[in-house]
């Protein structure tokens, strides 16, 4: 299976938190720059809009960019000041998401009882001239064909073109895993899971999220969690509740913990303890 992700009315730039806040800062003025640029060089393309996180800045366009386009808005975007150019990544598109199984390796390494792990099927598949070129969306994951068999089905997504044509490729090749000979199949999408930044719950991306407001990870209130410790209750003083609570100054950071949106445990919806993260 190939599912496309996000739109391709995107260009994705891979950005450190520094040059993120650089951008958002401006956010107004840097799209009426790269719109005045396209439109000096008769692009097609206007961008509409720019969003953020820690990890990438998306600017979001009314058709798919092209080569030529992004070469301009990546001109761009180097030239703003105060940006840290030797940690920002290549622009890119969207690329499509496709899901695999390989079948035919044992569940426990030949003559051993130490368990087959993604390490290792990850560095067979750098030695293999049938994945040049391929990039895993995540880590490998392996399970037991059934609990009382020696077979591992080992899970593996990589990344491709819309086309999926690096994904067709793949269907039904071998490989050698030491002496077993192991075959790739496709599959559905049963792993990765998305999980909104908006609203902080799995099985939707942000940009398909109907909340009508972003919600705190930490307590899940109506506000972002940069304004958390101006916004949320728990840091304010209340003498009506059974032990009156004490305000905590905005200098600190709010101790306080609450239950995950997603699995009610002890922690902020987007940690990677979660039970959903793990499954």
């Amino acid at each position: 299976m190939t599912i496309k992700s996000s739109s391709r009315k995107q260009v994705i730039i891979p950005i450190n938190a520094n040059n993120s806040e650089a951008i958002i800062l401006q956010e107004s003025t840097h799209i009426s720059n790269i719109n005045r640029l396209l439109k000096g060089m008769k692009s097609e393309i206007l961008a509409d809009f720019i969003c953020s996180n820690n990890k990438e800045v998306v600017i979001m366009t009314n058709k798919a960019a092209a080569t030529f386009d992004l070469s301009i808005i990546r001109k761009y975007i180097k030239g703003v000041d105060n940006m840290d150019l030797e940690n920002m990544s290549c622009h890119w598109l969207p690329h499509s998401k496709s899901y695999f199984k390989i079948l035919g390796v044992l569940y426990l390494l030949e003559n051993t009882n130490v368990l087959i792990t993604s390490e290792v099927i990850e560095e067979v598949i750098k030695n293999i001239y049938i994945f040049n070129n391929i990039v895993l969306a995540s880590c490998s994951h392996i399970i037991k064909a059934s609990p009382k068999s020696d077979i591992a089905v080992i899970w593996v997504n990589i990344w491709g073109l819309q086309s999926s044509t690096k994904a067709k490729g793949l269907i039904n090749r071998s490989f050698n895993v030491g002496c077993h000979i192991a075959t790739i199949h496709g599959t559905n999408m049963n792993l990765d899971i998305s999980q909104c930044k908006n609203c902080w719950k799995w099985g939707h991306t942000t940009f398909a999220c109907h909340s009508h407001g972003s919600r705190c990870v930490k307590c899940n209130s109506l506000h972002k969690i940069k304004h958390h410790r101006e916004i949320a209750w728990c840091c304010k003083i209340n003498f009506k509740t059974n032990l009156p609570r004490l305000e905590i100054k905005i200098s600190r950071p709010c101790t306080h913990s609450f239950k995950c949106i997603n699995c009610k445990s002890k922690h902020q919806a987007g940690s990677n303890t979660c039970y959903f993260w793990k499954h």
